[in-house]
């Protein structure tokens, strides 16, 4: 009897095994988008503004009392825990502030701007100057032309680099820096800075609200610069200076691992014809993180985000599990994570050792390796 239900165990898991192997995730999808949308609840799309504000509330509360706590107790001890606690929960902050960008804080797009405003602004980030090119993000989600988040570098850029900018761009922990120098100067093969008005990114009816954004910007930048002469540099730079760059590190490694590094298949990209809202948006992974998914606001449920960013983040566990049965294979099962999503450190590692370049030219694209870079990351990771 039990070797009769071993045998059938292993029948199944090598189905499944080949199941997968079989499925092709740039195949056209047996469903629309408007079957998605019609299996998750009318509810799902409801923006309750109070709701989203308590999220303002809690999270501001923490970042004060972690403040307190840290120049109370002013200790070697307490610092690092500090720095790792308000990094963040500065992430935290910029995820209510992203769900502004999309409309999917309110209905109101005063109070939308307001409240994206006051939280971008407070942790160095262009409010209209990110958020229209997020959008931009979203209306191209895998389109390898006018995708504007992680963007393959197409085989012509990538050897056009020199030696130096492939390495940080694909050396770990140098991509996890990368956010402020994409604000200023987007990414290689790309022009334009979040902060100019007059930058590719916008269109001429955007300008003034880009101006808003960077006077907001500079506000907050002037203030820190006068703290840091009213405190002093170092204790700034141990206030805040510290967690703004754990909150860098924590934009760059989620937004590279829902796009990139899945466990089974290699993510497609598209091109012309071969590209549509649809297709793009099943290229985006979902990911566990542990305990940091109620802290920051369960991103990581990115797929149903992606094809509907106007669903409110406490929303979005609900509408991905009404859309799984639609999606099918099409939706990537996230691996479960401990307390601490160690797990995706493998992902981002292996997915930069591996993912440098796409073809020029094809319509369906998957990464390339450059084999001079792949033996530099293995003679390491041995």
């Amino acid at each position: 009897m039990f070797h009769e239900l071993f045998l059938d165990s292993m029948e199944q898991e090598r189905k499944f095994s080949n199941d997968q192997e079989a499925f092709d995730p740039s195949a056209l999808p047996p469903f629309r988008i408007n079957e998605i949308r019609a299996a998750i609840p009318e509810h799902c799309w409801v923006k309750n503004p109070w709701r989203s504000l308590s999220y303002v509330l809690r999270d501001l509360l923490v970042v004060s009392a972690l403040m307190v706590a840290a120049l109370h107790f002013n200790s070697w001890f307490f610092w690092p825990l500090y720095w790792a606690a308000q990094g963040t929960m500065f992430w935290a902050i910029f995820v209510l502030g992203h769900d502004c960008g999309h409309g999917s804080f309110s209905d109101s797009p005063k109070l939308n701007s307001f409240v994206g405003h006051v939280l971008h602004s407070s942790i160095l980030v262009p409010y209209h100057g990110w958020r229209i090119s997020h959008r931009t993000h979203h209306q191209n989600h895998g389109n390898v032309e006018k995708d504007e988040s992680w963007v393959p570098l197409t085989e012509e850029t990538f050897k056009e680099l020199d030696r130096s900018t492939k390495i940080l761009r694909f050396t770990v922990p140098f991509p996890l820096l990368a956010y402020p120098l994409y604000l200023w100067r987007r990414s290689p093969g790309k022009e334009g800075s979040h902060f100019n008005p007059y930058s590719s990114l916008f269109t001429a009816d955007e300008r003034r609200l880009v101006v808003t954004s960077t006077v907001c910007w500079t506000i907050m930048a002037v203030f820190l610069l006068y703290l840091s002469f009213v405190v002093g540099p170092v204790q700034m730079l141990k206030i805040y200076g510290v967690p703004y760059l754990i909150f860098v590190m924590w934009i760059d490694f989620v937004t590279y691992l829902h796009h990139h590094g899945h466990d089974e298949h290699k993510l497609p990209w598209y091109r012309g014809k071969e590209w549509s809202y649809l297709r793009g948006g099943l290229t985006t992974v979902d990911r566990d993180y542990g305990l940091f998914n109620n802290i920051h606001h369960d991103i990581g449920t990115h797929v149903i985000h992606h094809l509907f960013p106007q669903i409110p983040h406490y929303h979005l566990i609900e509408a991905t599990k009404a859309a799984k049965p639609v999606l099918g294979k099409y939706y990537r099962e996230p691996k479960r994570s401990s307390p601490i999503p160690f797990h995706l450190i493998k992902n981002l590692v292996t997915s930069l050792s591996q993912d440098h370049f796409v073809s020029d030219t094809e319509e369906i694209v998957y990464y390339q390796t450059d084999p001079n870079l792949h033996k530099k990351f293995s003679s390491k990771l041995d």
